[in-house]
């Protein structure tokens, strides 16, 4: 039966209190790396990978020309550190500004109106800047230029927090209605901005012909590849199983070489609402496009019950499934294969309709970033962000046409998804989710391609993949040719898997992996692996942390979650302790400059932390590197019970910050924030 317990307050998602459902009893990757590794050999730099000439070219390299290139092992960074702590403002290392851009709230379309938060409404939001901003994309403008003082951003909202975002909600007791759901929706998916460097501050340009949002309420998608039109994204609303209403919880993302937008639906199952055990058939439809209880009977248990608790489906974080019955799995039970996808956005066309690319598998998606192989295939790389899931990536059968983008506008529906599966000696192989190979069959339940994307984690598991700790993102870099993996943490392993030296039993701060292809091919079925850092305090025994001994107190950091390459390869590093910071470090999220190459591999340095409650998103620089824009999501909301002063949750009324406002009539707000270096130089250096 529907659990009507969302008609009260209910928190958002947390990913840190996230169950494992994969059952798989593959050797994990904390398993591998204890076999391979010790805690000597690491500090030692028995990890260093010499760096190699690039065969590809990086999705940002071909829209915005080459530029200025520097040897990445050569490179060095060259500003001075800001401490660890935790408080109510962001800080950036001396010698940088940090100003806001946007906030949530603020107008995108020229007809919004001015936020009021007091007096929100669903109409308002689907022209406002939307909540919890994350994935920051820069496309320059002109495209195809180098253009690092005018261009597109494009800026996922992954999700709410409705006790912050709306009065009298951090109360007991109190009701979310129909509309503060509406809202909610307007406020997830995606804004698209024009933004141009004037006078020396970055600006939102007004009334900008490119200027669209997209919102979970009332944006259509097509839905294309192998999976489209399949019996199992039929509903009551789609009889063709290629439209779907808007997009979810939509954390990292990509840009293409040719100048469009992904992005990557992750926690989908937190939305909807319904039972498994007891599935009801329901006939009659009611005006909101759902179907009503009244006449409704228990035929037993759910027709995607295996598929969908595979996923954690339904998760009932949301009241949404309360008023639109799509999110209800009973209701419409096959609403849920609609979401895990990738979605290719046309930012150049406000008019044109958003595409779910099947062929890229469906999963909880950590990013979809890029490289154009040498042959000129495209390889697209994404996490599943959840323990013990898996790591994947895409190889288009076509190639990239750079002269000719409309040649590429379905490039992404035919090539071969991959998933990841780890050896004891330090090399990986690649295995090809295709359909009739390899226990992908009807003997399986898969009979066809669209079954195995459908269903990508229990194919994975059925292939052998190697289970890992929370894949984030996966940043191809260009100029050395290796993939960097966030493993932001797991919590769940369990002590027989771990070893000190290595990916730990309760491993609450996570680790970075660096792939190396073979012969720089990343088509390639065999990379090999390597550790670049264990995160955590290094000072404590206990934590088994692995850094350069070079790195200093302060350049430490847990949880690395997303990251970001500059025009000179370096590698920075932005963290998600979630609730947990106090216990992981201590200290605020923020960013990490790391080093990946010569003696101080390994070394960390920190160059910028947000408020107190937040976490850092989304870093991308302008093609100079001369600009970093960043995401500060959900201020004031992740573990205040532990700052000192405040030691309670936040509310609407009552916020541990007020950030970035300061303004006793303004609640919190997630904001991308822009820095820049106060001489106009290069960002660290």
């Amino acid at each position: 039966m529907i659990d009507d317990r969302f008609s009260c307050r209910s928190e958002a998602y947390d990913a840190s209190e996230d169950i494992p459902t994969n059952s798989s009893d593959e050797a994990t990757l904390g398993d591998l790396i204890n076999a391979r590794y010790n805690r000597r050999a690491v500090l030692k730099g028995a990890l260093g990978v010499t760096a190699m000439s690039a065969l590809a070219a990086s999705p940002l390299a071909l829209l915005a020309g080459s530029g200025e290139q520097g040897n990445p092992a050569a490179a060095r960074f060259g500003f001075s550190e800001i401490e660890h702590g935790v408080d109510e403002t962001h800080h950036v290392a001396p010698g940088y500004g940090a100003d806001i851009l946007i906030r949530w709230g603020d107008p995108v379309l020229p007809d919004a109106p001015p936020f009021d938060p007091n007096g929100q409404s669903a109409e308002a939001q689907r022209k406002q800047f939307g909540y919890n901003n994350d994935f920051v994309g820069y496309i320059p403008l002109p495209l195809g230029s180098d253009n690092s003082e005018h261009g597109l951003l494009c800026i996922n909202h992954e999700y709410t927090n409705k006790e912050v975002m709306f009065p009298g909600l951090g109360k007991e007791g109190s009701c979310v209605t129909r509309e503060i759901v509406d809202i909610e929706m307007a406020c997830h998916g995606s804004s698209i901005i024009e933004t141009r460097k004037q006078e020396g501050k970055w600006q939102v340009v007004p009334d900008s012909k490119y200027a669209r949002r997209i919102t979970a309420l009332n944006t259509p998608m097509a839905v294309s590849g192998p999976a489209a039109g399949h019996p199992r994204l039929r509903t009551s609303a789609d009889p063709t199983g290629k439209k779907v209403i808007g997009t979810i919880n939509n954390c990292a993302g990509g840009i293409t070489p040719w100048g469009t937008y992904l992005m990557a639906e992750e926690n989908f199952h937190g939305y909807f609402l319904g039972d498994l055990e007891n599935h009801l058939l329901q006939t009659p439809v009611d005006n909101d496009g759902g179907k009503s209880s009244a006449d409704s009977k228990c035929v037993g248990k759910h027709p995607e019950k295996t598929n969908y608790a595979r996923y954690g489906v339904p998760k009932r974080n949301y009241a949404w499934g309360k008023f639109h019955k799509r999110f209800d799995v009973n209701a419409e039970p096959n609403e849920a294969n609609r979401f895990g996808w990738i979605v290719e956005v046309d930012p150049l066309d406000p008019a044109s309709t958003p595409v779910k690319r099947t062929a890229l598998g469906r999963f909880k998606h950590e990013g979809a970033e890029n490289i154009v192989n040498g042959d000129g295939r495209l390889v697209l790389y994404s996490g599943d962000d959840q323990r013990f899931e898996y790591l994947y990536k895409f190889v288009s059968a076509g190639r990239v046409d750079p002269d000719n983008r409309a040649a590429n506008r379905d490039l992404l529906d035919e090539g071969t998804l991959f998933v990841a599966k780890f050896h004891r000696d330090g090399t990986l192989t690649w295995l090809p989710l295709t359909f009739g190979a390899k226990g992908l069959t009807p003997e399986n339940g898969f009979h066809s391609q669209a079954d195995v994307l459908i269903e990508t984690r229990r194919a994975a598991s059925v292939l052998g993949a190697t289970p890992m700790d929370r894949p984030e993102d996966v940043e191809p870099n260009s100029h050395t040719n290796r993939v960097y993996v966030m493993l932001t943490r797991n919590s769940k392993r369990n002590p027989d898997q771990a070893d000190p030296a290595n990916p730990r039993a309760n491993n609450i701060w996570g680790h970075i992996l660096e792939l190396t292809p073979a012969n720089g091919d990343h088509s390639a079925d065999s990379f090999r692996w390597d550790i670049l850092i264990k995160a955590g305090n290094p000072a404590v025994e206990g934590v088994a942390a692995m850094w350069n001994p070079a790195t200093s107190e302060n350049g430490w950091f847990s949880c690395p979650d997303n990251c970001a390459v500059d025009h000179q390869g370096r590698l920075w590093v932005t963290t998600d302790q979630g609730h947990n910071w106090k216990k992981a470090s201590g200290t605020a999220d923020g960013i990490w400059a790391l080093a990946t190459d010569g003696e101080g591999r390994g070394t960390g340095k920190m160059f910028f932390r947000v408020p107190v409650g937040a976490e850092l998103c989304g870093p991308r620089f302008t093609p100079d590197s001369r600009t970093l824009f960043v995401a500060v999501q959900h201020p004031a909301t992740d573990g205040t019970k532990d700052f000192p002063g405040f030691a309670r949750a936040s509310t609407f009324e009552d916020p541990a910050t007020r950030w970035p406002d300061f303004n006793p009539e303004m609640p919190p707000r997630p904001s991308v924030v822009v820095i820049t270096k106060d001489d106009g130089g290069v960002i660290g250096n």
